[in-house]
């Protein structure tokens, strides 16, 4: 990942929480254009596994975390997984 794709995972993680964080808050939070958000970063870090688009907005995903260095945040308390594993 470039400098460029760091700021915004950073951004995402330690201003955010890892989100879920709309496109213009992140652009605003890097100093970028909207555009060049949609366009450039996030389309590499979606293919790579490191975000994911919701309706609700950008969230970071485990494997952001491990590149930065961090620990990722637990899984909520009492929520099943997607088919009922703990």
């Amino acid at each position: 990942l470039d400098s460029l794709d760091r700021r915004y995972l950073r951004a995402l993680i330690e201003h955010y929480g890892g989100g879920p964080a709309g496109v213009e808050t992140i652009a605003y939070a890097i100093a970028e254009a909207r555009d060049a958000v949609e366009d450039v970063i996030e389309p590499y870090l979606m293919q790579q596994g490191f975000i994911q688009r919701t309706p609700r907005g950008r969230v970071a995903c485990g494997k952001a975390y491990l590149h930065l260095g961090l620990k990722a945040p637990a899984a909520p308390q009492g929520q099943a997984g997607l088919f009922g594993e703990e």
